[in-house]
């Protein structure tokens, strides 16, 4: 094999193995419980016992995070308010680890630089510019990669979230109605809905434990329509919102927000109902009228070369 292609796939092998390395040092870095307790009670040295910070294995543990936190630094964005949006971005998409950024921002770097070699290797007899066209596309697609799995994540879950808010709705009127507050109707909707909507459970269940932890109920709604990103959810924080401050009744407010949700998820597939028609349209003149025309004209053609062709141009 030639050399230089073994020396690129040895390369691009620990060029990966770089990547999974330092997702597991981003996700678990390197402490011990007594860092841990330390950490907790709120000191800030953190030397194992028995090492001094001029040990050479302490100095390369870490070392290692350093060297990843600059990595990760080539893709982060300048400003602090886009960063503050793409971590907003991460948490709609469920990615809520709080090392999810760092990964994310890694796996571009190293995947804009890992699938260029995989090209290289691809297209060893290459030519100059195409091999440079090749590598800048790879390199591209590698960089936004990662963007893209989370956006797609992010729109699948939004959607689940959306399916399942009218029926979430009922369950919250009928508890209010019950007699429940509306920390404990969020609650047991959570418990209720666990397996037909998890993504919703888990959120109105986040709701009732940063309540419980003492945040403020307004403030622990707006977190919720900040995590999910879902326009349905958003109206109906504002809906509780303006119900809580006001004194309307919790209840009739729910009552009259699930009958609007419902008209307008009915309107929604209404609307994607109608749309079958100019789409079928599209679809029967690009596929179907073009076999039936084969079918039709086909047979008259063959007749046609068989039998008049011959006679003109015997004549």
């Amino acid at each position: 094999m030639d050399p230089i292609v073994t020396s690129a796939a040895a390369l691009a092998c620990l060029a990966f193995l770089g990547l999974g390395v330092g997702a597991w040092f981003l996700v678990h870095p390197y402490t011990t419980p007594k860092d841990r307790l330390r950490t907790m009670g709120g000191a800030a040295e953190k030397i194992r016992p028995g090492r001094t910070p001029d040990d050479p294995i302490l100095r390369q543990k870490q070392q290692v995070p350093n060297l990843l936190r600059r990595v990760v630094a080539l893709a982060e964005p300048a400003k602090p308010e886009e960063l503050s949006l793409l971590r907003q971005h991460m948490l709609q998409a469920g990615f809520k680890s709080p090392n999810a950024l760092e990964v994310y921002l890694m796996a571009r770097v190293l995947l804009a630089l890992c699938l260029p070699l995989f090209v290289g290797l691809m297209m060893p007899q290459a030519q100059l510019a195409v091999l440079a066209m090749a590598l800048l596309a790879a390199a591209t697609a590698g960089y936004y990669l990662p963007w893209i799995v989370v956006t797609q994540s992010s729109q699948r879950r939004k959607e689940g979230i959306a399916r399942a808010v009218p029926d979430a709705l009922d369950l919250m009127v009928s508890c209010a109605e019950a007699g429940l507050a509306l920390d404990s109707a969020f609650d047991r909707v959570a418990e209720n809905m666990a397996d037909a909507a998890p993504d919703l459970a888990h959120e109105l269940h986040m709701v009732t434990v940063e309540v419980a932890a003492g945040m403020s109920r307004p403030e622990a709604l707006r977190r919720l329509e900040q995590r999910t990103g879902v326009p349905e959810l958003g109206s109906l924080v504002n809906v509780l919102i303006q119900a809580d401050r006001l004194g309307t009744p919790v209840a009739q407010a729910l009552r009259v927000y699930a009958t609007t949700t419902r008209t307008r998820r009915m309107l929604k597939a209404e609307e994607k109902a109608a749309a079958i028609s100019p789409k079928l349209t599209v679809a029967m003149v690009l596929f179907l009228l073009p076999a039936l025309f084969v079918v039709i004209l086909g047979p008259a053609m063959v007749n046609i070369i068989v039998d008049v062709l011959p006679s003109l141009v015997q004549q």
